[in-house]
């Protein structure tokens, strides 16, 4: 019997956590129900694909807890807390098993899970380290796994070793790494890219791109930074401010093209749903981020697109490339390697091109939605009890 699966993510928007979520829930759809912490665009998604998702009763204490917030927040949010692991716990007798997939999630999730005497999973997507959590929270969230987590799936080696840094079990851990569904990339034409770049009014132009939400730790002032060198090269952003002080930072960065003369090379598009064709129109992606990625998304999409991509070199971004051979990787908030990677992709297409085709036939391969999907699939029969393992096959989609 296939097991009935709650997932619990806090999120409305549409981030890499949540497409992530969007692919399992997609192939487990007859047995799944998603609760969310707020109606939005993720919530949007999900029921014009059909899937059963509830938005559970939040309190704005709870939604307002950030990761590096304070114990006064912590402590207000408690009775909120308490009102929603009721709801969930209610809910959550209807299923075999809970899947958490964000760290609010977490801390609702495993109470109320084992409460309701089930099973509880969670998928580990950030780097519990201190440029991204308060040592409180990351406290919390290793107590919580250790003592009430059945298994915790984690994104990539660094995102496992920061959990175990912290006093994470990494007995209970095992890495599956996000699955891209190349079918988005493949289908888009050179005419649409042609298209695309005209109406943007860069059709002759060297484009380079950034995908991502705009904050300060992922880093677009750098290369806001790179195109002070290089007079020659536009840039998309791609991307918007989810948050208060990201919105902040996207002030700062609009201002910071003002004072640098850049205006007209740099092009905030805000939040797309055709990232595929933008990537197909740049010439490069680049990777950013100012601190170690969990696992980078962006850069397997890049990847997706057939384009080089230039990438920190830290935290899940060394898992991904090679150096050298299906990608570039250049040291963190260092605007100059930017610049001379960028310069070395330019100034040798030949080599650029055999980079970009490598980097596509491995994310192709190594990050297959499909084999990702089987991956989750089995912890989840593990975790009910199932020790039958699932083994995909190229002609049909595995289901359990």
């Amino acid at each position: 019997m296939k097991p009935r699966v709650l997932f619990v993510d806090h999120a409305g928007v549409l981030g890499g956590a949540e497409l992530y979520l969007l692919d399992i829930v997609r192939a487990m759809k007859e047995q799944s129900h998603v609760v969310l912490f707020e109606h939005g665009p993720f919530y949007d998604r999900l029921k014009e694909e059909g899937i059963e998702v509830t938005v559970l009763r939040s309190s704005d204490s709870v939604m307002g807890v950030e990761r590096t917030g304070g114990r006064l927040d912590d402590l207000k949010a408690i009775p909120g807390i308490f009102s929603m692991v009721m709801q969930l716990r209610k809910m959550a007798k209807d299923f075999d098993v809970l899947y958490a997939n964000s760290q609010k999630a977490l801390v609702i999730g495993s109470l109320a899970a084992k409460a309701a005497g089930r099973p509880v999973l969670w998928n580990l997507h950030d780097i519990l380290t201190a440029d991204h959590f308060s040592g409180a929270h990351r406290k919390l969230g290793v107590f919580l796994a250790n003592q009430f987590i059945d298994h915790v799936i984690v994104n990539s080696q660094a995102t496992k070793d920061a959990f175990g840094e912290s006093g994470g079990d990494l007995n209970k851990t095992s890495i599956i790494y996000n699955g891209i569904d190349a079918s988005r990339f493949d289908s888009i034409d050179d005419h649409e890219v042609a298209e695309l770049r005209t109406s943007l009014g860069l059709a002759d132009h060297k484009i380079v791109g950034v995908f991502s939400r705009l904050t300060p730790w992922k880093g677009q002032h750098i290369l806001l930074e790179t195109l002070g060198h290089l007079p020659e090269v536009h840039a998309l952003l791609v991307g918007g401010a989810l948050f208060q002080d990201d919105h902040a930072y996207e002030r700062s960065l609009r201002n910071l093209a003002e004072r640098m003369g850049i205006t007209d090379r740099v092009h905030f598009l805000g939040f797309r749903d055709d990232v595929p064709r933008l990537m197909k129109a740049v010439d490069i992606v680049l990777h950013s981020s100012t601190s170690p990625e969990p696992f980078g998304r962006v850069i397997v999409e890049g990847m997706l697109a057939n384009k080089p991509v230039i990438a920190t070199g830290a935290g899940g971004a060394k898992e991904i490339i090679d150096n050298g051979v299906d990608g570039l990787l250049i040291p963190p908030n260092n605007p100059m390697a930017m610049v001379n990677a960028i310069n070395q992709l330019v100034a040798d297409p030949v080599s650029t091109e055999k980079m970009a085709r490598a980097g596509y036939q491995m994310a192709r391969k190594r990050f297959s939605v499909e084999n990702i999907v089987l991956d989750v699939q089995n912890q989840i029969r593990k975790a009910v009890g199932d020790l039958d393992v699932l083994t995909y096959t190229e002609t049909s989609t595995p289901s359990i």
